[in-house]
């Protein structure tokens, strides 16, 4: 196994509504190895995006432990997890979030220009396949290309993971793939820790690891030493 990222131990996250009590995540233990592109599988409800959220700092548990290398983000307060947020974690969400009166690389440079080692603008765009989009606004561009946008504003900062939310949620078969490309490349060409949340059971079969959750609790994790490419998968 390679170097731990995150040492994830007995999470448990209960939200409380009024005298309602609904446990989202019920005594999570999980370590996710570097470099690795993981899937995070279960049906809506399942507690993917919580997980998610914990890990990427922008929520914290209720009970339990987070260990991200030597940053114990469920002790962290909040400028240490704006910190970590900022340096270390990048994130894709279902929707594209692009800000409409700026152009494909503008877009990419509001990240890059608080990042401290921040790739240019323009080489984000080619890692997925749009530098020749750079000039473009998001509305002369499809949801998939959109979405490779938000992709290359996520890395060009150089995290060492990137969280992604339903990155395919809103797109059709064709573009989805495409979307699903530039998340492999990126993993591959950066060593990006990338870590993908879905229901779609046939994109786990392009993960190194595959953690399956429901009702709040992982019901097994599979690591894979076959996978295929976003190309070849089909659902």
């Amino acid at each position: 196994m390679t170097t731990p990222l995150f040492d994830i131990r007995d999470l448990a996250k209960v939200y409380r509504m009024g005298e309602i009590e609904v446990q989202a995540l019920r005594q999570v233990t999980l370590t996710l190895p570097e470099g690795e592109f993981v899937v995070l599988l279960g049906p809506s409800g399942s507690g993917k995006s919580t997980l998610l959220n914990i890990i990427g700092g922008l929520d914290v548990p209720t009970s339990g432990r987070v260990l991200y290398r030597d940053i114990e983000l469920t002790t962290a307060d909040e400028p240490a997890l704006t910190a970590y947020r900022r340096k270390h974690v990048g994130f894709v969400f279902q929707f594209y979030n692009l800000i409409p009166s700026l152009t494909a690389a503008e877009n990419v440079s509001l990240v890059t220009e608080i990042a401290d080692d921040p790739m240019a603008p323009d080489a984000a765009l080619r890692l997925v396949n749009l530098g020749a989009r750079a000039t473009h606004f998001p509305a002369q561009l499809s949801g998939g290309e959109q979405q490779r946008v938000a992709i290359a504003r996520a890395v060009a900062k150089r995290p060492a993971v990137l969280l992604c939310d339903e990155p395919t949620g809103a797109l059709d078969i064709s573009t989805g793939i495409v979307v699903l490309e530039a998340l492999a490349q990126v993993n591959v060409e950066l060593g990006t820790t990338t870590v993908v949340i879905t229901h779609n059971v046939a994109i786990a079969e392009m993960a190194d690891r595959v953690v399956r959750l429901a009702d709040g609790q992982i019901t097994g994790v599979e690591a894979r030493t076959r996978k295929k490419a976003a190309r070849d998968l089909s659902w």
